[in-house]
């Protein structure tokens, strides 16, 4: 029996992230977005990212990362993060699983005003943690400050087999989607396509908005506004929103659901952190989102994120993100010899 490595899986509302302290590789790159793009198929870390997500050990929706050195010395360390069908440009909820276990782990001081900042490079850019925590030290909620981000473009009209659709763009550290659900009412979708009535963001109607989710992104392929202005590596569109609207609540937020289908069909159980980012670029621009306002992001399971500006930029906002990360389990992997299921498979 040959020992891989070990993790720590934490989960931010309900979505997975498996941290691996360690990876047992060499992962070549002088800075994170370089070390993204040098990950490729067939390299000794896209195997491992294979072994740690697939079955039996992981499965279709598993999201994780590697730390890696920072950039520079201005952060505190940086983060390769992968999914099923590779690696990410940004993740918002393993920020915050990250700054948990930063402090959980002594990686990071607690700072005595119960506020520790840990900051951490990322493809994107620079994020940062901001970890609550409570007179022992226990991270209690952990806000996620992101990159600047902005609407790129908006009434895009996108053929799918419900019919047209109109999308907007939104730039949160990668490049969503977002589909109001009320376009498929709109576009006469048949019925007998969905598993519920009424509001389309609930699970019984995953199968159907996956499956359309996956439509929008490559209808989108070729559209000149996935096209990232500074660095083409961070191009394309990562997933697709869809969102219900609730309106605004008693005390001034606005309240929405949201499910988000990104790489090749992977759905994000939380509100999506970078998602949730580029929702609030988008409320803003259109002016539904106030500076000061929050925002109220609900996931298809009812887990929930509280979003809001921290301040205006001159093409867009810098979000922050409210959640909470809980530890789940420290798993160490294993490859025996006479095991041919490796490194994996998936079903999706």
């Amino acid at each position: 029996m040959s020992t891989i490595c070990t993790s720590i899986d934490f989960h931010t509302a309900g979505e997975p992230f498996r941290i691996v302290a360690e990876p047992p590789v060499d992962i070549p790159g002088t800075n994170v977005t370089e070390r993204r793009a040098l990950a490729v198929p067939g390299s000794a870390v896209d195997d491992l990212r294979r072994l740690l997500c697939f079955e039996p050990r992981g499965h279709a929706d598993m999201y994780g990362g590697f730390i890696t050195a920072p950039d520079d010395d201005g952060a505190d360390f940086g983060v390769l993060c992968w999914h099923k069908d590779g690696f990410s440009t940004a993740c918002g909820h393993g920020t915050m699983a990250l700054g948990a276990w930063a402090v959980a782990s002594g990686i990071v001081a607690v700072d005595p005003s119960g506020i520790t900042e840990v900051t951490i490079d990322v493809p994107s850019g620079r994020v940062r943690a901001q970890v609550h925590t409570d007179a022992d030290g226990r991270a209690t909620s952990v806000d996620f400050v992101n990159v600047p981000s902005r609407l790129v473009s908006s009434g895009i009209t996108v053929p799918t087999s419900w019919g047209p659709v109109s999308v907007d763009l939104a730039w949160g550290g990668a490049i969503y989607a977002i589909v109001d659900t009320a376009e498929f009412d709109a576009a006469a979708v048949d019925a007998t396509r969905f598993g519920a009535p009424g509001r389309q963001v609930v699970p019984e109607n995953l199968t159907a908005l996956i499956a359309v989710g996956r439509e929008i992104k490559a209808g989108l392929a070729e559209n000149p506004h996935t096209v990232h202005p500074e660095d083409d590596r961070l191009s394309g569109v990562y997933g697709t929103i869809f969102v219900d609207r609730f309106g605004t609540m008693p005390g001034g937020a606005l309240h929405q659901r949201n499910v988000t289908v990104f790489a090749d069909g992977q759905v994000d159980r939380s509100p999506c952190g970078s998602g949730t980012a580029a929702r609030v670029a988008a409320l803003h621009a259109t002016g539904e989102l106030r500076s000061g306002q929050t925002l109220i992001h609900e996931s298809i399971v009812g887990t929930r994120f509280r979003a809001r500006v921290l301040e205006e930029t001159a093409d867009g906002v810098v979000p922050v993100i409210s959640g909470s990360a809980h530890r789940v389990a420290t798993s160490t992997f294993e490859i025996d010899p006479l095991d041919d299921l490796v490194p994996g498979f998936v079903l999706r």
